[in-house]
């Protein structure tokens, strides 16, 4: 179990009747039991939030303000990994993850004490692990789910094949598009064209340039207002270079005196030295105003010009976007220019680029039913696997005549495919149907299936997935409902083969189930209705024993009820 993840504590606060409870967890079978109410199902919801749920409101206890559940998982390499891609953070190859829930159903999530969407839990949980409940028997009747179930079955094969296949299929999706938009512009075909030729030949002749309306505007301003800046650089040049009271030679004359004393004190030092560099600051910005005024110059020809280009790209830009004469108009133009030949290609092959197209969706809807019939032809393979697996599973789940049959209903490839009948996952429906008996009659699983029925096929089929697509940790709610006598010991059986395995953690009323478990919890309602750490306690020895007696008989003092419990309790050691 090592090269797994595995669920190592629970701590919840403030959710429905818990008001606060840690458990510590350990590898193998571990089952929860208790009176109904005391909140064996609670310990599930908080896992379900932890792992990304949905949060309401209603779940936070009466009196709290906010419930908070979290649960410590044990990690893999890869996993860690994952999370770290993700935004979260790992410590010590363990992972925190948890969700806090306010009165007014405000949520935040965090993995590794860092804060992540709810999203993120979700998608992490896919690889730590598999919840399943009665929600879960309902969806599984499903054909979508089906169809789910059987391509997880088949793993990288059926996923590679399923990926080829959507990649043609959405190539075609597109080339489809592409026909149709040509069909419906034909009609207004020649007026788009003009349009088009219209805008390329005056993008080409204007030709603007990403960012010149800014330099523009800079040096229409500085042109058009050289007569102001002569007379401020030369009025600067002045304050700074005259000869009796220039900045330069005030600072000057500053600077010698204090370097006559400099000597004699080291204050006086640091002044002269700051006196320097401002007396060679002030000499720089001297020489730049005076190359400033050199090189300005009027310029009535570069102004005109300037105020033309301006005023050319200007109109350009009103005539063909929203008018608003921005750089950004330009770039969006220029994208438009990029593509506009191929638009103008496209319209100005008429009927001959219809038929072109039309010749190219055929020669794509050919591939896509290709590699449809590649994978309809690997699902049919792993559905007589999968069948084989989960009828074995359930036949020794106290079921010892049915099967269940993973039936595929598929496109006759010999023939021509309509398009009606591939869709984004293939061309294939997926049904799972039980046989009672030996040529009995197929009948789908929805209404074949007894509660306890579902119960079994639900731990047979996941039984036979973990087998494919393991995960660390298994949990089952209830996956007993329904069952009793044989049928309850077989599926207790089930679930601790499972666990040898994987982490399996079961929430029960069956005493045939809890007697399997490496690790047994219980927990107990106090008097106002909580339960709090004090009451969710793990009972080993004779503690157990009253507890299965408990759970057989109503109440723990029955002596008979003791002696089944034992005689239940002695089954691992026989299995």
């Amino acid at each position: 179990m090592s090269e797994f993840s595995r669920l190592e504590e629970i701590s919840i606060r403030g959710i429905g009747v818990i008001d606060e409870a840690s458990i510590e967890l350990g590898s193998g079978l571990t089952v929860f039991t208790g009176e109904t109410g005391a909140g064996k199902t609670m310990i599930l919801t908080a896992l379900a939030l932890v792992l990304g749920g949905k949060a309401e409101a209603t779940l936070v206890r009466q009196g709290k303000e906010r419930l908070i559940a979290s649960a410590t998982f044990a990690v893999t390499p890869e996993i860690a990994e994952n999370v770290i891609e993700r935004g979260g953070s790992i410590e010590n190859n363990q992972l925190i993850l948890s969700r806090t829930v306010t009165s007014d159903g405000k949520s935040k999530a965090s993995a590794g004490g860092i804060s992540v969407p709810t999203g993120v839990l979700a998608s992490l949980s896919e690889s730590l692990i598999e919840i399943h409940g009665q929600a879960a028997n309902m969806s599984i009747t499903k054909p979508a789910k089906q169809r789910e179930i059987l391509d997880r079955f088949g793993g990288s094969r059926i996923a590679d094949a399923l990926a080829e296949f959507t990649k043609f299929y959405d190539v075609f999706l597109s080339s489809k598009k592409k026909l149709n938009s040509l069909k419906e512009n034909s009609a207004g075909r020649e007026k788009q064209i003009n349009n088009l030729v219209e805008f390329s030949e005056a993008f080409k002749k204007v030709n603007p340039i990403g960012g010149e309306l800014d330099d523009l505007a800079q040096e229409i301003s500085r042109l058009s207002s050289v007569e102001a800046l002569q007379l401020a650089a030369a009025e600067a040049a002045r304050l700074l270079d005259d000869e009796s009271t220039g900045a330069l030679t005030t600072a000057g004359q500053a600077k010698r005196a204090l370097e006559s004393v400099q000597t004699r004190d080291g204050q006086i030092r640091a002044i002269v030295d700051t006196f320097t560099e401002g007396y060679f600051l002030l000499s720089d910005a001297a020489e730049q105003v005076h190359r400033y005024l050199t090189d300005l110059e009027m310029d009535p020809e570069r102004l005109e010009l300037a105020l033309s280009r301006k005023a050319e790209v200007t109109k350009f830009l009103k005539r063909f976007s929203e008018g608003l004469n921005s750089n950004a108009e330009i770039e969006e133009l220029k994208a438009r220019f990029e593509v506009v030949e191929e638009e103008i290609a496209d319209l100005s092959g008429g009927e001959e680029r219809i038929v072109a197209m039309v010749a190219e969706v055929k020669l794509n809807w050919e591939v896509a039913c290709e590699k449809a019939r590649i994978l309809s032809e690997l699902r049919s393979f792993f559905a007589e696997e999968l069948s084989s697996q989960v009828t074995t599973e359930i036949q020794g789940l106290a079921m010892p005549h049915t099967r269940m049959i993973c039936q595929l209903s598929s496109p006759d490839y010999g023939r021509e495919i309509s398009q009606s009948e591939l869709s984004a996952f293939g061309g294939d429906e997926v049904s799972m149907l039980l046989q009672p008996h030996k040529d009995g009659p197929l009948v789908a699983l929805a209404k074949g299936a007894s509660g306890g029925e579902m119960s079994r096929v639900m731990l047979g089929l996941e039984v036979v997935l973990a087998s494919s697509q393991p995960v660390g940790t298994y949990i089952f709610d209830e996956v007993d409902a329904g069952v009793g006598g044989k049928a309850a010991i077989d599926v207790g059986k089930r679930l601790y083969e499972l666990s040898r395995h994987a982490q399996v953690i079961v929430v029960t009323h069956l005493p045939q189930v809890a007697a399997w478990a490496d690790a047994h919890f219980v927990l107990h309602k106090n008097s106002d209705g909580t339960v709090s750490q004090s009451d969710v306690r793990q009972v080993q020895d004779e503690a157990r024993i009253e507890e299965i007696a408990r759970m057989l008989a109503g109440h723990e003092d029955s002596r008979s009820a003791r002696e089944h419990a034992t005689e239940l309790l002695s089954m691992r050691s026989g299995k």
